[in-house]
């Protein structure tokens, strides 16, 4: 399955990284073909450009300086997102890939009369997200109502794709884990995906 791996985490020595080669060995044993997009060592411009938010609505999105990263994601048929929550949110970067790549014309069509979107990833069969948080379960859960699976699985995927299955694992309390704790949310990852 042709797959796009995206790490959005600016440390080297991070564990969202060793996550994400354990998650990339893993996938590959399965058959999986994976492309890795590190956002922080391309240097992404998560910025959106006048010129692209003005060809919004225009008959074509401005894909000048982003042509090869929407042709990324429109090839996927697995899309694996990694990254840490930070304030229970995406870090920047990869809000800003989202708001540069899941595009007009490319991730979605407008409604012919402009009042809703059609998904257009047709391809994009899987959605796996890792990410790793400093808060315990459940005030991500009780408290904040899990915005960023909300914000992901509904308000992105779900108005881009159809029928593409979502799955989601958080790591938390992440800042204060043993190796036996990373270890067995490996497992899950592994279990899981």
């Amino acid at each position: 399955m042709k797959t796009l791996l995206v790490i959005a985490h600016p440390q080297q020595n991070s564990l969202c990284r060793h996550l994400a080669q354990e998650t990339k060995a893993h996938l590959q044993s399965r058959g999986y073909e994976i492309t890795v997009k590190d956002l922080y060592k391309e240097s992404f411009d998560p910025v959106l450009t006048a010129q692209e938010r003005d060809s919004y609505y225009s008959d074509c999105f401005d894909v000048a300086e982003v042509e090869n990263d929407i042709r990324q994601l429109q090839e996927a048929e697995c899309l694996i997102l990694l990254f840490p929550t930070w304030w229970f949110g995406l870090p920047a970067i990869l809000k800003g890939w989202i708001d540069r790549i899941w595009v007009p014309g490319y991730a979605y069509l407008h409604a012919e009369d402009m009042t809703g979107i059609k998904p257009n990833l047709h391809k994009l069969k899987e959605v796996r997200v890792i990410t790793t948080l400093g808060s315990p379960w459940w005030v991500d859960r009780f408290i904040m109502g899990r915005p960023v699976r909300k914000i992901l699985k509904i308000g992105i995927v779900g108005a881009c794709t159809s029928g593409c299955d979502f799955k989601m694992l958080s790591l938390y309390n992440s800042e204060s884990l043993t190796e036996e704790k990373v270890q067995q949310f490996i497992a899950r990852i592994k279990n899981k995906f």
